[in-house]
């Protein structure tokens, strides 16, 4: 069975992850656009029969406070941030415990560190993947000591 992504990001753009987005073209390149949430829960509705659920994003992962609620209920998570990427600014840019882990790049950008590899790829990004794997690695040695603790 073939999932269409493209379309799970649309219904989780309806459901939990409504982001307002808008822009000048005073600002950017681009044509100038108004965001109005009416017009989103049209769209969700019309499309999905979904009502939006604008607050869904705090409530699921906790507000604006991610570090309180990451060190009560997360383990395992690296976060990894290119800071050419500008949706870092919103991200985890610091450890927040011994297994949730920041990995920050001045040169990186989304998703860059799970992308295919290739001959091309900086030596930054081959750091950031070695990084990755044996913090990877870590968590799983460390799951295999604790079960073996178990018997």
């Amino acid at each position: 069975m073939q999932f269409d992504l493209k379309f799970f990001d649309l219904v989780q753009a309806c459901t939990e992850m409504i982001m307002p987005t808008s822009g000048s073209n005073k600002d950017s390149i681009f044509p100038a656009s108004d965001w109005d949430y009416k017009d989103q829960a049209s769209v969700c509705k019309s499309r999905f029969g979904i009502e939006p659920r604008p607050l869904w994003v705090t409530t699921e992962f906790g507000g604006h406070d991610i570090e309180r609620v990451l060190k009560r209920y997360g383990s395992n998570i690296i976060f990894f941030n290119g800071l050419r990427d500008p949706w870092s600014g919103g991200g985890v840019l610091k450890n927040i415990s011994n297994s949730i882990v920041a990995i920050v790049a001045k040169e990186g950008a989304h998703h860059v560190d799970l992308m295919f590899k290739s001959s091309e790829d900086p030596e930054w990004l081959k750091d950031v993947r070695k990084q990755e794997i044996k913090i990877i690695a870590k968590w799983i040695s460390q799951y295999y000591h604790d079960l073996a603790q178990l018997f």
